[in-house]
């Protein structure tokens, strides 16, 4: 009832697709902004997704909820070979059931799911999804995967709120160690993380949907926040997630990559566009 939401536009037509090659080999890591939280990594001949998001809304119906403001920044037949994906918890815009049947399809994937979380993407068509507390790790054709903490909660409805686990992953990989936040408020965990696995190589931090303050902290961090974190965590190079593409909150879809820059941020965390890569070496 209080809400004042900046304007965004209704849709912004500045994205140029790229076309990821099918693998990287070796201690390369290639990182990929397809959009929101979603990013391609490709390290050591092995492809990764994180909470994929292809479809135009994040809702549970297809016709009602958020839409997006800018185009994936990978078409989904420029999408190389996926071994791993990476689910953070099951919100409608890191969970979307619809690009997960069409990963499941294409057969080559396992999935990896916070606890509570398998039976919803068995249902999807995943055959065996991998399902992980904070601080348990599994092995991965030589990636060790991480679950870790993350302040934020789950439901997909209004009667199954925090029915499901959520967590970030911390991935010890050929070109260093990732850390992929997913959704999280500010705390204590990044010190915590720094203290048991050291500076990450890569950290996948969020910062939108964070306005106003008095409701999304607990949650989301802000663009402050992201800085601060970055800089605890000790982190070699953070990539900005969670922006840019659906307007999920009173910040218009551009506001926080503005605000990071003001607040301080330099060429060691990296705002990118959907689409755009890096590539880093160890």
């Amino acid at each position: 009832m209080t809400s004042r939401r900046e304007p965004s536009p209704a849709f912004v037509d500045d994205v140029t697709p790229s076309r990821p090659p099918a693998q990287v080999e070796g201690d390369r890591l290639r990182v990929t902004l397809v959009n929101h939280s979603t990013v391609l990594l490709q390290v050591d001949g092995i492809n990764i997704l994180t909470d994929p998001v292809w479809s135009e809304r994040v809702s549970p119906i297809s016709w009602a909820g958020p839409r997006r403001h800018r185009a994936p920044g990978v078409r989904w037949e420029d999408l190389p070979r996926i071994d791993l994906v990476l689910l953070s918890h099951n919100h409608y815009d890191h969970l979307d059931a619809a690009t997960l049947r069409r990963l499941s399809a294409r057969g080559s994937a396992e999935f990896v799911v916070p606890l509570g979380l398998a039976p919803l993407v068995r249902s999807l068509g995943a055959t065996a999804p991998r399902q992980m507390d904070w601080g348990d790790h599994q092995r991965f054709r030589g990636i060790t995967i991480h679950g870790v903490p993350a302040y934020h909660f789950s439901g997909r409805s209004p009667f199954d709120r925090d029915r499901t686990l959520w967590c970030g992953y911390l991935l010890e990989t050929a070109a260093g160690s990732i850390y992929f936040a997913a959704d999280t408020g500010f705390g204590d965990l990044f010190e915590q993380i720094r203290a048991r696995f050291g500076a990450p190589r890569l950290a996948l931090l969020p910062i939108g949907a964070y306005e106003p303050r008095w409701f999304m902290a607990p949650v989301h961090m802000g663009p402050d926040e992201a800085l601060r974190a970055h800089r605890i965590l000790g982190a070699q190079t953070s990539v900005a997630i969670h922006h840019g593409t659906f307007q999920l909150a009173d910040e218009s879809i551009d506001t926080a990559p503005r605000v990071l820059r003001q607040s301080g941020a330099d060429e060691s965390f990296v705002v990118l566009n959907n689409g755009e890569f890096i590539t880093l070496t160890r």
